[in-house]
């Protein structure tokens, strides 16, 4: 079986989706891909598919969903396969679990690149980090579970996995912006500065990358803009170590020069205190 959630729900047998088309049997399915071969408890599929209010059917309906998934694995399995549907899709006390082996699930091979591309990255080994980090970002294909209705257990864990996704993308910039990539990366911070108008981390990124590009009165203007607008919304100023970056930028300040040594630092830390 492969299973995919970066993006939309995919999980095929012998090339054969077993996606079910209806919403609360897909919130199962996916629920159970995040969490292969371990037991997801009833109560907590339940309250993905009704939240706090359970209806008094709702166990049997539960089961009923369960049913049609392994009708579904059957067909895709096919009548000479020595594993029975209900030995994939297993009932569990108290719950249910998928047995497959964890890289059956793209989330498992993301996360595997995005640890070493984090080891690589905080050893120096910029090159790398940046390829790794790239390649586990490459496994998304859109915003995860992007086709499936989530209710509350799946809402945390796609936030969860859309942090992440944050965090690799930026550590990815700050590997390539240690190796000197900063006019291969301004088109990209431009976008997702856009995207992510008050994260500070990004904008010094972009701020960086914009200064030694040549450009310092745009870099500049990064900063100008953000102030503006944490101004407005939050009503703070640019954090201390951002505010260290814009003064650093008007003086001229060499160490902004620095693209990789012995620092190993995060390009929004490169004036923390």
């Amino acid at each position: 079986m492969k299973i995919k959630v970066l993006g939309a729900l995919s999980a095929e047998v012998n090339g054969v989706s077993i996606v079910p088309t209806a919403g609360k049997p897909r919130q199962i399915l996916a629920l159970l891909a995040l969490y292969p071969g371990r037991v997801v408890p009833v109560p907590t599929l339940m309250e993905e598919l009704w939240g706090t209010e359970l209806p008094q059917s709702g166990l049997t309906t539960l089961q009923t969903y369960i049913h049609q998934l392994r009708r579904r694995l059957g067909t895709a399995m096919g009548p000479g396969s020595p594993e029975a549907a209900k030995d994939v899709l297993v009932t569990r006390y108290g719950g249910y679990l998928l047995q497959v082996p964890a890289d059956a699930v793209d989330v498992h091979a993301y996360k595997g690149l995005v640890e070493a591309g984090r080891q690589a990255f905080d050893d120096g080994e910029d090159a790398q980090a940046s390829m790794l980090l790239r390649e586990a970002l490459d496994l998304w294909d859109g915003s995860a579970l992007v086709d499936v209705r989530v209710g509350p257990m799946l809402d945390i864990e796609v936030m969860r996995l859309e942090e992440s996704r944050l965090v690799a993308r930026e550590r990815r910039i700050d590997a390539d912006l240690r190796l000197g990539r900063h006019a291969e990366i301004l088109a990209e911070l431009t976008d997702i500065i856009a995207r992510y108008p008050e994260h500070e981390g990004l904008h010094s990124q972009a701020m960086v990358a914009l200064y030694r590009a040549g450009r310092q009165a745009a870099a500049l203007d990064v900063y100008r803009r953000l102030r503006i607008r944490l101004n407005a919304d939050l009503g703070v100023e640019p954090s201390p170590q951002l505010q260290r970056l814009h003064q650093a930028m008007l003086a001229v300040d060499p160490r902004l020069d620095v693209i990789a040594g012995p620092q190993r630092i995060a390009t929004f830390d490169l004036y923390a205190a």
